[in-house]
């Protein structure tokens, strides 16, 4: 598989307004013109070092760096990013001049999904972005395997877009291709999408949409979560622990199934990570949390929110997990091996002194998932796989050392 990937590297081409893997495409031309024909080498795959690679998160994407020969973005002319079969397009901007009035959309090739930035790259007014301490920024990803990045422009000349390189998303046989797998599905999984349970169990759907995909500097993968009345998320440290992993993070809710076993989910609403409050101490065995906020808060506050127990939970206590275990739409673990058979429960209530365990099905990228009870409250923050004995941190231990960082409702 890995030598069948690098021949798809190799014999990647990029073609005038078009960059692409594997086939040469061209935008389409105008009314009775021929087409371009390819000017310019491929995208490549960044060196090993420039991967995603933090211990504990699962890589889901891949970065690719375009040919210094690349044609320029200019007006009326997008410039599409594509590698088929992928899953996400991040793209980077390596420089950005524009005048007042101009601005620059990266967007899906039907529209749907459409990011906007302008000359001063004001969130609030146009479109959230993402930082990694490199000169330029990451716009959004656009779900699919097209991004369709197009200058709008009075006077295209005076103008500046340089697209330099972008993270590709992976397929699921790549996800598990490149992840380590450890045996955290105890016997058959038994999660579903989230909306399969939309009119069983409309609480636990509900509480589950304040659950979102947490995307890490363009190519790794957790769960993340609100928690309490403001603006608040929690995930693990082993998935961010520096303000500049923060930044270059985008969060991603509403990424799931429309109907149950559909593989059909939509784009989601977006938003960047903003600021680190703090982190756990010790190593990804214990506590292994991490507290920030989000940009454009007001966007995703239409999702709820969940609350942390304040007092230690009890074996046999009954559980279920909302999470997106390999990069997946939002799964749902609520009963333990079959459908309506028995239901997860806490295993052992006292694991350990920082940890709880239980069988309910997870896997890589469920990290950081909140572990709630029959109350619906958060008992705590799943971050070890390893069946029979799935561990997550101990929520009320978390609680009492940020209580005052958050409204806990």
């Amino acid at each position: 598989m890995r030598d069948m990937l690098r021949r798809r590297v190799r014999d990647a081409a990029v073609v005038l307004g078009v960059w692409v893997l594997g086939a040469s495409l061209v935008p389409a031309p105008a009314a009775g013109a021929e087409p371009a024909p390819p000017t310019a080498p491929a995208s490549v795959r960044a060196p090993e070092v420039a991967q995603f690679s933090a211990e504990g998160v699962t890589t889901v994407g891949e970065l690719r760096v375009l040919d210094a020969t690349r044609a320029a973005v200019q007006s009326g002319s997008p410039q599409v990013i594509r590698h088929p079969g992928a899953t996400y397009i991040k793209v980077h901007f390596r420089s950005l001049r524009l005048d007042e009035g101009d601005h620059v959309t990266v967007s899906s090739p039907d529209g749907q999904e459409t990011y906007r930035y302008d000359r001063n790259l004001h969130r609030a007014a146009g479109s959230d972005y993402t930082t990694d301490g490199e000169p330029g920024f990451w716009a959004m990803s656009v779900t699919g395997d097209t991004a369709v990045v197009t200058l709008h422009s009075r006077r295209p000349a005076r103008a500046i877009v340089d697209v330099d390189r972008f993270w590709r998303g992976y397929d699921q046989a790549e996800i598990a291709e490149h992840n380590f797998s450890t045996t955290s599905v105890c016997s058959t999984d038994a999660r579903r999408d989230v909306v399969c349970y939309q009119n069983s169990h409309p609480t636990e759907y509900a509480r589950g949409r304040a659950v979102a995909r947490l995307l890490i500097g363009g190519g790794g993968l957790c769960t993340t979560w609100r928690v309490g009345d403001t603006n608040r998320m929690l995930t693990n440290k082993h998935c961010v622990s520096t303000q500049s992993t923060v930044s270059a993070s985008e969060v991603q809710f509403n990424y799931q199934c429309a109907t149950c076993g559909g593989g059909n989910p939509g784009s989601g609403t977006k938003v960047s990570g903003a600021t680190l409050y703090r982190v756990s101490s010790g190593g990804s065995g214990e506590l292994d949390y991490a507290l920030y906020s989000v940009n454009n808060f007001s966007t995703i506050q239409g999702f709820g929110t969940l609350y942390l127990r304040t007092t230690a939970t009890s074996t046999g206590t009954r559980i279920y997990i909302p999470g997106h275990g390999d990069g997946s739409p939002k799964r749902l673990s609520i009963y333990e091996d079959t459908q309506n058979g028995g239901l997860c429960t806490v295993r052992n209530a006292n694991y350990n002194t920082w940890n709880i365990s239980y069988s309910c099905d997870t896997s890589g990228g469920n990290s950081g998932s909140p572990v709630l009870d029959a109350a619906h409250r958060v008992v705590a923050l799943h971050h070890l796989g390893g069946c029979p004995s799935n561990q997550g941190a101990k929520a009320h231990l978390i609680y009492n050392e940020i209580a005052s960082l958050i409204d806990n409702g």
